[in-house]
Parts: C-alpha cells; sequence; structure tokens
C-alpha cells in the first residue's frame, strides 16, 4: 500500500511540473512578441557608397591629355625618355584600396610642368553613417581649408549713383556695409595675374557642373624669383570616391607669368574625364 501512494503521489508531482511548464512557455510567447517591435524601432544600418574600388592612376590620363597638360613631353626626342614621361610615377601608398596617386613632371624650355592626380576612397566606420556622408564630411572640409572667396553680390545698375539718384562722392571703388573699400580682384595674383584685370569666373569658386559638389583653387605663388609658378588645384566628389587633381606651372623666363583661363580649363578637361572613367 505504501508503494501504490508514492507512486501516486509522484505522479501528481510530474502534473504540477508540467502545468508550470505550459504556463512558462505562454510567458515566453508574450516576451517574443515584444522583439519585432524591438527589431523595427532600430535605426537601418547606413548604405555603403557606389565605388568599392579605385582606377589605377598613372593610365587614368591619355597621352594626349598629358600632351596637352605637359608640353615639354611631346619635345622629347629620346623614346625611353619620352615613354618614361608619359608613365608617370605612382604615389607612396600603403592601401591601395583606399587611395592612390600618380605624379608627373616635364621641362621644357619654356616651363616645368607638374601634375598630380589622387583618388581616395572613402569607408565610413560607423554604422550609421553612410560613406557617401563621410567624403561630403571629407570634401567640405578641403573646401573649407582651401579658404574660397564668397561670391560677390551683384553690381546695381548704375555704379556712379547712390541708391537715392545723387551722384557717389568719389569714382574711387565701391564700400561694403562697414565703410571699407572693396577688394579689387584685379591685383590678386590668384584671380589671373599680377596686377592685371581678371574675369570674376576665374578666381577660385565652386564648380557646379562636375561630380557631386567640385571646387577649383587658383594660386600664383613665388619661387623666390621673379618667375612665378601658378598652381591650379580641382577637387571633386562622386559617391564615396574624392579626386584631387594639382597641377602646376613654373615658367623659366624672368617675369614671365602662367595663363590662369589657360591652365584652369586644362584641369576641368582632365577632371571631366576622370570623372568618366570612374563611371567606367
Amino acid at each position: 500500500m505504501q508503494r501504490k501512494a508514492y507512486i501516486t503521489g509522484t505522479a501528481a508531482l510530474l502534473a504540477a511540473l508540467l502545468a508550470g511548464c505550459s504556463s512558462g512557455s505562454g510567458g515566453g510567447t508574450s516576451t517574443d512578441d515584444a522583439n519585432p517591435g524591438d527589431a523595427a524601432s532600430a535605426p537601418a544600418a547606413a548604405q555603403p557608397g557606389r565605388y568599392r574600388t579605385l582606377p589605377e592612376p598613372c593610365g587614368a590620363v591619355g597621352h594626349d591629355t598629358l600632351g596637352t597638360l605637359l608640353p615639354g613631353i611631346q619635345q622629347l626626342t629620346d623614346p625611353d625618355q619620352r615613354d618614361k614621361a608619359y608613365r608617370g610615377v605612382p604615389a607612396l601608398t600603403y592601401d591601395t584600396d583606399r587611395k592612390v596617386g600618380c605624379r608627373w613632371k616635364v621641362e621644357s624650355a619654356l616651363a616645368t610642368d607638374r601634375l598630380s592626380v589622387d583618388f581616395e576612397r572613402v569607408v565610413s566606420y560607423d554604422g550609421t553613417v553612410s560613406d557617401d556622408a563621410q567624403a561630403e564630411k571629407l570634401f567640405q572640409g578641403m573646401a573649407k581649408a582651401a579658404h574660397l572667396p564668397v561670391p560677390a553680390l551683384s553690381a546695381p545698375a548704375s555704379p556712379s549713383t547712390s541708391p537715392s539718384g545723387s551722384p557717389s562722392p568719389s569714382g574711387g571703388p565701391s564700400a561694403d556695409p562697414s565703410g571699407s573699400p572693396s577688394s579689387d580682384a584685379s591685383t590678386d595674383p590668384a584671380a589671373g595675374g599680377s596686377g592685371s584685370a581678371a574675369p570674376t569666373d576665374l578666381q577660385p569658386r565652386l564648380l557646379p557642373d562636375l561630380g557631386d559638389e567640385a571646387y577649383l583653387d587658383d594660386q600664383l605663388g613665388s619661387s623666390g624669383s621673379t618667375a612665378e609658378p601658378r598652381t591650379v588645384t580641382v577637387v571633386f566628389r562622386t559617391s564615396n570616391v574624392v579626386v584631387t587633381i594639382d597641377y602646376e606651372e613654373q615658367p623659366m623666363a624672368v617675369g614671365a607669368v602662367p595663363d590662369s583661363k589657360e591652365m584652369q580649363d586644362r584641369a576641368r578637361d582632365l577632371a571631366s574625364q576622370l570623372a568618366d572613367v570612374l563611371d567606367g
């Protein structure tokens, strides 16, 4: 009789345990139902950039373009020297998936020309920031460092007449609201020449028709002599790749000044070609 009572008690205990497990399973279902809501509230992962690789930089610039940018290359009579000049020198880099570049330098009877091209593929390591957004941040920092001038306001219809209709006090330069004379672009070396009038469209500026965003910088420097080198820089961003072009000309003749428009046109043409290379 004792053995039968023991078996009956054990069966009752097992039944109670099974009932508890069934109740716990129901609670688990309630918890699981909350998970989809938590997943929906989590921020979506940022999208990767369009580009996963970079072009071979020394091969990205064609011979015809190099012949235009570096006129001295066509004056080289030695085939080996000419081929070496066309090939350029790869920039030192430790990660060709992220940054590559190439350099060219050619001397002629008139000037020494230098060209550098750099590609940088930007990758964001923040899951909430896209590669494009990170590249845009890099580009904006470069543009800010270039200190591009603020676009000038439109001039009044009659410069010699004040808003009240009376003639201006003098025929000198106009003044800004603070009373200071406005800067004269004709004396700004970066605007297109040393002491010579230059069109405002040759000043450093944003370029609206290149990549996702772009700017051009134009600086006339000093080499410590009367020959002044000019450097034209074009930087543009396409998705998560930032491309930088530096084009420099150092005249040989004393007093010679490189032509701003010619150099800018050449650099912008190259930039358009490199944008096409990226698009494949």
